[in-house]
């Protein structure tokens, strides 16, 4: 279980933003009006809430910065230092505390001032000492503007740190940069750190979790050390050295015996033996990495002995133990990472070796005996020498036979395809899983249907032998018979009929000019009415000469044409009745007046009838003209209270301004209200 986290530490926020904080909660939060006619002691109550207010708010504020905050002597020491290393204690410590004397300082001024106020004689001397304690504290605060912004940059790295719980099982990586550390944790765990062919690529710890025997293992990946003077190592180097000396944890030193990092085996020879201190009381494991590029065997002999070298110092941690089981094999181990050789069984090696020296710890420690005596483990023994095997029976040995022989492996398309040649040779039968009542039908031709007819049915087998007699009975007959002309050369017609051909074949062609003529100038010929036909092309006695070569008559047609053209005059409504004194409803229904008639029609086209409101127009949704007009009369009444509010419709729910503010702010004295 993670015991820090700094992701929850409150925004610090800079010097100006925290005073108008303050002041506008204090604004909010008290009274805001006083009157010079009020009592003495009553002004004086209401300048020392304010004062108090805004000394508790700072309070709190600051309060909640410094608790939030981790003191690096409570917390777990690698916590400490790795925040030492990270962001200087001293520093640290001295933000911190510039933040509490202010706290105390605000406090200090607050108490002076609410003793001052105490004793003051008006209403200006009251608010004078209430802005002066105001400002005082403000000015306070501006002073700590810089330990505020660092507060704020400490809190928002805090907050990126790795959760790494420093009492829970952990493997920690280490070695020089680029020997593969960032790809194990790659392989082991669900961690994704960024891996690249260039020194230092991780540069701050990396946490991943992975399992081993139903338990939780945190890995760690520390960036890479490099062989100097622990002065003179960086921020960088340093995180890996504080982990690797607060943390309980099976150390994996990996040695990159091909060289591609940059370093030989002997500089990292050097540097494990420069950082040794560091791996005591802890299992560890000397993992030679890179072996797809270069195997342990084929390294140079002194390069060799110093690979013996360090397993040696390696074995002295199993020897501190007490547990010899891991022997040589379980301290220097080889793998790649690239070829996930030998990745899984260094995990394991590592859990294992860790997971037995915790539980050895355990039972060394004094609470383990108040456990022990709890417990106690009944182990069976034989009461004679007779043996007694498992008794099963038959129907049981039956059935699990009848299983076993369910249970033979059916094959499938893939075992019968590696069979039959493999792919592109062998092709899946679709139809042999068809459910039909006669098995021998599965392989039949399906019929191709068309228009619901099957095709077969209506293939003529001696097709093409028909074929060629039609062609050959078609190429005589082409022979025998000469070709037709069927143009009339006019020798068998009458005279009448040869001057109608002449009068058909005349028109045809001045049609066709004419259609050629319109269709060159129609982009550019404009669209002329009729009634500006200056070539009087359509009139009506053209119309009565051409229907009487037709053999018609003319006459109604033509009526009909002037009688559409004519002007309509102003004439009496029918409803009113002629001079006669006659109604139109005396019009018989069988000979109506046909001047009535055209009358309606020509109304219909001018303008549409009106009709009264009550009049019940089908689709209206009521049953007869009352039941209409009391609907009305209902509407009407519902949207009276509407109107007279001055709502736009149903859904205005505006609330206006009923005491307008320009209207009735501000100080008013005699006289100056009745213009308002």
């Amino acid at each position: 279980m993670v015991q820090y986290n700094f992701k929850k530490i409150t925004v610090v926020p800079n010097g100006k933003d925290f005073i108008d904080i303050i002041l506008s909660r204090t604004q909010r939060q008290t009274p805001t009006v006083v009157h010079k006619g009020y009592a003495i002691s009553r002004l004086r109550q209401f300048y020392m809430r304010k004062v108090k207010y805004t000394q508790t708010n700072f309070h709190e504020k600051l309060s909640t910065i410094i608790d939030e905050f981790p003191r690096l002597d409570d917390i777990h020491p690698f916590y400490g230092d790795l925040l030492h290393v990270l962001y200087n204690k001293d520093h640290y410590k001295l933000a911190l505390g510039q933040i509490n004397t202010a706290r105390n300082l605000i406090s200090k001024i607050a108490k002076d001032y609410v003793k001052l106020l105490k004793y003051g004689d008006s209403l200006y001397r009251c608010k004078c000492l209430k802005v002066a304690a105001l400002g005082r504290m403000c000015t306070v605060i501006k002073r700590i503007g810089p330990s505020l912004a660092y507060l704020e940059q400490i809190r928002q790295h805090m907050a990126r740190l790795p959760s790494i719980d420093p009492n829970t099982r952990t493997i920690l990586i280490c070695g020089y940069p680029n020997v593969g550390k960032s790809s194990f944790i790659n392989k082991i765990t669900r961690a994704d750190v960024d891996v690249q062919p260039y020194a230092f690529t991780t540069k701050s710890l990396f946490v991943g979790h992975t399992d081993y025997k139903y338990l939780r293992y945190q890995v760690i990946d520390t960036p890479g050390i490099l062989d100097r003077p622990f002065e003179d190592r960086n921020i960088i180097e340093m995180c890996s050295i504080t982990a690797l000396a607060h943390l309980r944890a099976a150390v994996l030193f990996f040695l990159d015996i091909s060289g591609s990092c940059g370093y030989t085996i002997a500089q990292q020879a050097a540097l494990f033996h420069s950082i040794k201190s560091l791996f005591m009381n802890k299992p560890l494991i000397i993992v030679c990495n890179k072996t797809d590029l270069q195997p342990l065997d084929g390294i140079s002999e002194e390069d060799k002995k110093l690979v013996q070298e360090m397993k040696a110092e390696a074995m002295k941690t199993v020897m501190g133990e007490g547990d010899d089981s891991a022997g040589e094999e379980g301290v220097l181990l080889t793998m790649s990472t690239l070829t996930e050789e030998g990745v899984i069984s260094v995990k394991n090696a590592a859990c294992e070796r860790l997971l037995n020296q915790r539980v050895e710890l355990k039972m060394k420690s004094k609470r383990i005996n108040d456990c022990l005596n709890r417990f106690h483990v009944a182990m069976p023994k034989p009461r004679d020498q007779k043996e007694r095997p498992p008794c099963i029976p038959e129907a049981v040995l039956e059935a699990r036979a009848k299983e076993a022989a369910e249970k033979q492996v059916k094959k499938t398309e893939k075992d019968l395809e590696d069979e039959n040649g493999g792919a592109g040779v062998y092709s899946a039968s679709l139809k042999k899983n068809y459910i039909l009542a006669n098995d021998e039908w599965k392989e039949d031709i399906i019929p191709e249907i068309l228009d619901g007819h099957n095709v077969s049915d209506f293939i003529d087998p001696d097709i093409l032998f028909r074929l060629e007699e039609l062609e050959r009975e078609e190429g005589h007959r082409q022979v025998e018979e000469p070709e037709d002309d069927f143009e009339m050369d006019g020798a068998e017609l009458t005279p009448e009929e040869k001057e109608a051909l002449a009068e058909i074949r005349r028109k045809k062609s001045v049609l066709i000019q004419q259609h050629r003529i319109k269709k060159s100038t129609a982009e550019s010929r404009p669209t002329v009415p009729r009634k500006f036909d200056k070539d009087r092309k359509y009139t009506t006695g053209r119309m009565g000469r051409q229907l009487s070569v037709l053999g018609l008559d003319p006459s109604l047609a033509i009526n009909r044409a002037r009688s559409k053209s004519r002007g309509r005059k102003r004439e009496r409504s029918p409803d009113r009745g002629d001079t006669n004194g006659s109604s139109a409803m005396d019009v018989d229904e069988e000979t109506p007046n046909k001047k009535l008639r055209m009358r309606s029609r020509s109304l219909s086209r001018s303008r549409s009838m009106s009709r009264p409101p009550s009049e019940v127009v089908p689709g209206d949704g009521f049953k007869d003209s009352v039941q209409k007009v009391k609907a009305l009369k209902i509407a009407k009444k519902s949207v009276k209270k509407r109107n007279k509010n001055a709502r736009r419709g149903e859904a205005d729910r505006v609330i206006p301004t009923l005491k307008p503010k320009h209207l009735y702010s501000g100080k008013r004295s005699t006289g100056k209200t009745d213009r308002r």
